[in-house]
Formats: C-alpha cells, structure tokens, sequence
C-alpha cells in the first residue's frame, strides 16, 4: 500500500512539470539581455525575396504589400512574391493593383491547381524564384501580417554571422479593438513567443520560425532541400529543427515586431490550434531519435529543450494523472491527498507569480492592455482551487468533502468546461461564453484543443489545412 501511495505522489507532483519548465523559460528569458547581441547590417544587405502565400486574402493582402514595399530596406534589395492559389475572391486584382503601385518590386504568381495547403502554395512560389530569380534569403510570411518598419533589417543583420541559417520575429497580436479572446493571446504571445524564444535563444535551440516571419538564408534552405516538409501540419517547425540539425543556428530577434490578426472566437482558435497541435504530435514522432540525445543533435538533445518541448507536449496528458491520482490518494487517505495538493497548489502559485510578472516586465505594451487576461489565465476557478490548496482545506462535513474532490477533480475537469464553451458558442448563450471564458481559463481552453487535436490524430483523421479567416482588423502600427 505505501508503494502505490509513493506512485500516486509521483503522478500527482508530475502536474507541475508545465508549470516548472514555464517558470525556468522564464528565468532563462530573464538571462538574455547579457546573452544578446548586435550585429551590423553588411554593407551591402542581401537581396531580399519575400513569399507570401495567399488564398482568398482579398480583403488583407493589399496592405500587407504596402507595408512591405515600405519597410527601411534598399527597394532594389527586397522583392514580393506574392502566391495566390487559386483564389476565388478578389485577391489576384488586389496583388495586380500592388504590382501597378509598386512597379518592379511586386510579382504575382498563379497557381492554378490550388486547395493542398500552405506548404504546397510556399514550395510552389520556392520553384518559382530558384528557377527565375537571383536571391540571398528568403522571408516567409503570413499574408495579413505586417511587419513594422525596421524589423527587417533587424532581422536580416544576424546573417553577418554565416553560422545563423535563419532568423524569427515576435508576432504580436494586432487587432483593434481587440475582444476577450485577443487579448488573452496578446498575453499568450508574450509568453510563448517573447519569453520562451528568449530562453531559446539562450539555450541556443530554438522550436520554431513563427510560421509568419521566417526569414532563410539560401544556403541553409538548400541544405534542407529548398522545399518545405508537406507530410506533417507543422512544416514551420519541421524547418526549424532541419536546418539547426544542418549545422546551422536559428535565432529570434526580439525587436523585430510583427503585427498578425488572430481569432476572435472559440471555434476560430480551435481549428487554428488543433492544427498547430496535431503538427507538434508529428514532429515529436518524426524527430523521436533527437531527443535527449546531445551527441546527434547537439542543442536540441538537451535536457533543457527537452523539458520545455515536452512540458507543453504532454501537458493535457500530466493534468489528467496528477487529478486521477489526487484522487486515488484521497481513496487511499485523505490526509496524504492533502498535503500532495498542498505542494502541487504551492508550486502553481510559484510559477504563475513569475511567469506573469516575467512577462509583464518583458513587453509592459501587452502588460497594459492584456493584464486582465494574465491574472485570469488559469481562471477564477483554477485560482481558488490554487488558493484553497494553499491555505489549507478541511474534510470534516460532508460537503466539504465533496469540494474537496471537485478540486482534485478540476484539473483535469477543467478541460471539459473549456471543450463545453466551445459547443456553447455555437447556441444562443454565446454571450455567456466571454465571461465563462475567464471563469474556466484560457489555460484550460489551449490545453482541451490540445487533447482533442491528439485525439484525432491517434484515430488518424485526415490532415486539412484549415485556414484562420481574416478580416484585415490589424490597428495603425507601433
């Protein structure tokens, strides 16, 4: 009986593994500045060819043009590319608008066979310009993301290092006004792009080009073949990881801001999500002879981007046995069950006090606008449940027994309040659904698309490529 009391304790502290790799990110990102470095733009900057894949971007793709063709880079040095496949809507008049503004510096490229997905689209535009046009890097982007002024440049100095294979920005939510939902990826971002690419800056691994803003050197893009991965969802990442196990670095440039237009509702960021989070499953798979694994992989076999990658990885499946096993303790003894929650709660609020504060000070912008949605992030349950954990819970009625289990139970219960706000959105109690929202916890929320995304790739259903609709929402740039 003790050893399976020592078992439940294990999987009951295993629920803070997230939690303790989010607050080392932070104290990682904390340790860039001294890391950070400098370099010079060349002389003679590099020509620029910029792709942009576009399917019915009708109502965006004009100003993403604009901005680009405006950036503080030498005009003759930055060409656009602009990919339409196959749309249906007004995009090609729009991009042939942009080539009569622009003249010389703005290409349409039709793809006439079109509906296979990003990765197609981009590989087809990657045929086009090796074949026709002369090019030092390649800058892969979003077509409703608009990059701010200098942040080309700041991306593109990293390359007077010929170890730096390619180069990433910090996409920042843009929208405005901005409703519940963007708000809480505003801070999502903060976190899991300005802080956690930071910290892998620091380790010298980085996970992922934002799928918005990859900028590639042609010879690091050729020593993975000059195509993108088109047999899993996350053909960004799978890039990533090639080109770092190439021998080259890839590196996130902080101050290169990128503005994007994210949904503004539940069931838009669950299929944006499932997406990303079906594509992390096969990646994880695809490169499982990495991992851990210093002397193939170098970086990316480390301990530290092992914690990291797998913390989020594994987080729906860590929530789930640390609640199954507060409760078979509880079984066991209640006594035990309480102090084990007592801890887990305790490194919760640990972690949640850093990681929030961390970000705050990281980008003060988001901290002013989003601060709301970084208190409320695991929702006003999860923190009662967190408090309660602290302060310390009794058992001696039965209804205070019966709170008890329902807090054990929320950790993982939590998701299934959040895969509920989905379906709640889409009967005339969506209103209730933004209020609910902070009430459950947008935590919660990423991790059920999480879970379900595994789901339905352990069942193998089919991968489509669905995209995020846009509205062209995005606000003056900063």
């Amino acid at each position: 009986m003790r050893a399976l009391e020592w078992v439940l304790t294990v999987f009951v502290l295993a629920g803070a593994i997230p939690v303790a790799a989010g607050a080392y990110q932070s104290v990682l990102a904390g340790l860039h500045r001294f890391r950070r470095s400098d370099p010079e733009l060349p002389e003679v900057p590099p020509r620029v060819a910029v792709i942009v894949p576009a399917w019915n971007e009708a109502a965006v793709i004009g100003r993403t043009i604009d901005t680009l063709t405006e950036l503080e880079y030498p005009p003759d040095r930055l060409h656009v590319y602009v990919v339409d496949d196959a749309s249906t809507d007004g995009t090609a008049e729009a991009v042939r608008a942009g080539e009569r503004r622009h003249p010389g510096q703005v290409t349409h490229i039709y793809r006439e066979n079109g509906g296979q997905g990003k990765a197609h689209t981009l590989n087809h535009g990657l045929r086009v310009l090796q074949a026709s046009s002369e090019f030092d890097v390649v800058l892969i982007i979003d077509a409703d993301v608009l990059f701010t002024g200098r942040s080309l440049i700041r991306m593109v100095r990293h390359f007077s290092d010929p170890k730096v294979g390619a180069v990433t920005a910090y996409i920042k939510e843009g929208s405005r006004p901005a409703n519940y939902l963007r708000r809480f990826i505003g801070y999502e971002y903060d976190n899991a792009q300005a802080a956690a690419r930071r910290a892998q800056n620091v380790l010298g691994a980085q996970a992922c080009l934002a799928g918005g803003a990859q900028l590639i050197r042609r010879d690091a893009l050729e020593a993975v073949g000059g195509q993108l991965d088109t047999s899993t969802l996350a053909e960004d990442t799978v890039t990533t990881l090639n080109i770092q196990l190439a021998g080259f670095r890839v590196v996130f440039e902080p101050h290169a801001i990128v503005w994007a237009e994210e949904p503004h509702d539940v069931r838009g960021l669950w299929k944006q999500r499932a997406r990303w989070a079906r594509g992390n499953w096969q990646v994880t798979i695809r490169f499982r002879n990495i991992w851990l694994r210093r002397d193939r992989a170098g970086s990316l076999g480390s301990v530290s981007f092992a914690l990291i990658w797998f913390a989020v990885f594994l987080t729906p499946i860590l929530m789930i046995v640390s609640s199954g096993a507060l409760i078979g303790l509880f079984a066991l003894g209640h006594h035990e069950a309480r102090g084990v929650f007592r801890a887990l709660s305790s490194a919760n609020l640990v972690a949640y006090l850093l990681v929030t504060l961390s970000s705050w000070s990281i980008d003060p912008d988001v901290a002013r606008r989003c601060w709301r949605e970084a208190i409320l992030f695991p929702g006003v349950i999860g923190l009662a449940v967190i408090t309660w954990g602290i302060v310390g819970v009794t058992d001696h009625t039965t209804w205070q027994v019966v709170l008890l289990l329902c807090a054990y139970a929320w950790v993982s219960l939590s998701m299934l309040a959040a895969w509920l706000l989905k379906l709640l959105e889409g009967t005339r109690l969506r209103p209730l659904v933004a209020p609910l929202l902070y009430v459950v916890g947008y935590g919660p929320l990423l991790c059920a698309i999480t879970a379900a995304a595994y789901v339905r790739e352990l069942r193998h259903a089919e991968m489509v490529w669905e995209k995020t609709e846009k509205t062209g929402t995005i606000g003056d740039l900063a």
